[in-house]
């Protein structure tokens, strides 16, 4: 099995162990994001909205780089930790998708994730 690791300069640098994305054959497997913006280097809290936007800008940027776009994408996650942000998150993400053609996707509810943010998605692309 080959498998290429591919990391983007305009999405945040990893904080532990693991690339953004690893492309094997077609399928690129590409970490979760938070919203953190690389060129500000600082950590996006000011709501719900601007954080998926930023997650959604940082996943932007690792697709690019592997040569993809959200139209490749074919399966997504998307973690948050109040369920009540569900409807705005979710009008952010549904703005970078054609309904008919959107990936398979799931929305869980978490106790805490990394750096105490209130959003990540992580994602499958394919060629």
């Amino acid at each position: 099995m080959k498998k290429t690791i591919i990391n983007s300069d305009q999405a945040p640098k990893p904080i532990g162990p693991y690339n953004h994305s690893v492309l094997v054959g077609d399928l690129l497997f590409i970490s979760g994001q938070i919203p953190f913006n690389q060129a500000t280097e600082t950590l996006v809290t000011t709501g719900i909205e601007d954080e998926a936007k930023q997650v959604m800008a940082n996943l932007n940027a690792i697709l690019t780089a592997a040569n993809m776009t959200f139209e490749h994408v074919v399966k997504a996650t998307i973690f948050l930790t109040d369920m009540n942000d569900f409807a705005k998150v979710n009008e952010i993400y549904g703005s970078f998708f054609q309904a008919e053609t959107a990936p398979a996707r799931e929305c869980i509810q978490v106790v805490k994730l990394p750096r105490n943010v209130n959003v990540e998605i992580s994602m499958i692309a394919t060629k």
